[in-house]
């Protein structure tokens, strides 16, 4: 869910297709021209949140040959995607804008910027790429008889089937209701294809109570792993509305879920427990480089929104992550603001308190600023509190704040850690 708002796909339904078409392509243009990349902002990001990982990997924990050459395989393979991505969206841009897909930023509204027509659904680049990326990287790590190799490829499948549905969606308007059940079956092949244990380690303060310090879960265990599926696809779709918020946050968890891994990695012997955390690496670096050649085009101000398609697939490739490299827990805690979002938007998506179209900021053009509203999101809520400010501003500080987010589960797991579990 982007700031925007958007426009009739058919301006006129009794024209002929050959003149729609016609109508569509002078409509866009053909001397249509994106605004270049932000790559400065790109650089400053990347740095500030991949430098600890490549630290951590390189050079501080002695990963094995076996396991860091595939890594850095994978880590090649994703660089050469940030460069795809960045080429592939002006061009894809084109093509929406010649079926009429775009919007105009409702936070501008007022202003000439908001009067441009914004191309969107570009999550579907994004998508794309990844997914090229991902399957490129098996012929350099895995074998015909890999036991890790099913289940790569039901994750796979999941998240292309959500990528499917995010575009769908993007071009139906699916209501809400119904987004909520569409990861449920994104998560099949992964449900049905997965084989990995079913059981949780009982917190030591509760093993008393409990008897066990090991339960299996069985069947309830893969019920808990499609609910995290749906609100991880969801919370990053409500958890929205300024530019650069979606992708942001998902590169900021993305570079916590790498620096997580590595981290196991690292303090680990167990050689299937390193596995798993490997194979959650060769998901999520792929999702980063792509995420940020989509994020220098769609930091403010937006030359592009990303649709429903990209916040869908951003969160199911991240609760894939989290589910085969056995953190879930740890991954909840990196969604603190989205878990804070969702308990904030309860009441409206529940129907109990009026629910708009669009919840966002209102927008005043005279000063550029943006004011709280009364609906229930993160983003009104801190406008609300820390006052009026502008819509990059706004997106930094809750950029800040997933960020100082991200850095409590660490802290939290360091004192918990032989204590708790």
């Amino acid at each position: 869910m982007t700031a925007r708002k958007r426009t009739s796909s058919v301006a006129n339904p009794e024209k002929s297709a050959p003149a729609a078409t016609e109508h569509k392509t002078s409509a866009s243009g053909e001397d249509f021209r994106l605004a270049p990349p932000k790559l400065g902002v790109i650089l400053v990001i990347s740095s500030l949140l991949c430098s600890l990982y490549l630290y951590l990997l390189c050079f501080h924990y002695n990963v094995d040959d076996e396991l860091k050459r595939p890594i850095l395989i994978n880590a090649g393979l994703s660089l050469v995607g940030f460069f795809v991505t960045l080429k592939l969206i002006p061009v894809a841009a084109r093509y929406v804008l010649r079926r009429n897909m775009f919007g105009f930023d409702i936070n501008k509204r007022g202003t000439p910027q908001g009067e441009v027509k914004v191309p969107e659904s570009l999550g579907i680049v994004v998508g794309i790429v990844f997914l090229i990326v991902a399957i490129i990287f098996q012929f350099f790590n895995f074998t015909e008889d890999s036991l890790w190799l099913v289940e790569y490829n039901a994750a796979l499948a999941s998240i292309c089937f959500m990528i499917l549905l995010g575009f769908v969606d993007d071009v139906l308007d699916v209501p809400w209701r119904v987004k909520l059940l569409l990861p449920s079956f994104a998560t099949l092949p992964l449900l049905m294809a997965y084989a990995g244990h079913t059981t949780i380690v009982i917190p030591k303060p509760l093993v008393s109570y409990v008897g066990l310090e090991i339960l299996d879960l069985g069947r309830i265990y893969k019920l808990y792993m499609a609910l995290l599926a749906v609100f991880c696809t969801n919370s990053i779709n409500i958890h929205a509305g300024l530019n650069g918020l979606e992708i942001g946050q998902t590169v900021v968890i993305a570079a916590a879920i790498l620096i997580h891994n590595v981290m196991q990695i690292g303090a680990s012997v167990d050689t299937e427990f390193r596995q798993a955390h490997a194979f959650s690496i060769y998901l999520t670096q792929p999702l980063m480089a792509t995420s940020l050649a989509m994020l220098a085009y769609n930091w403010y101000p937006s030359s592009v929104f990303v649709g429903d398609t990209y916040t869908v697939f951003a969160g199911m490739t991240m609760a894939v992550a989290g589910i085969l490299g056995h953190f879930s827990e740890t991954l909840l805690i990196f969604f603190l603001p989205q878990v804070l979002n969702f308990l904030l938007s309860l009441p409206q998506l529940a129907g109990i308190v009026k629910c708009p179209r669009h919840r966002l900021p209102k927008f005043d053009p005279a000063t550029g600023l943006l004011t709280g509203t009364k609906d229930g999101t993160l983003v009104n809520v801190y406008l609300r509190i820390f006052g009026r400010k502008s819509e990059k501003s706004l997106c930094i500080h809750l950029l800040v704040f997933q960020a100082l987010a991200c850095a409590f589960c660490f802290l939290l797991r360091h004192f918990l850690a032989g204590w708790y579990k």
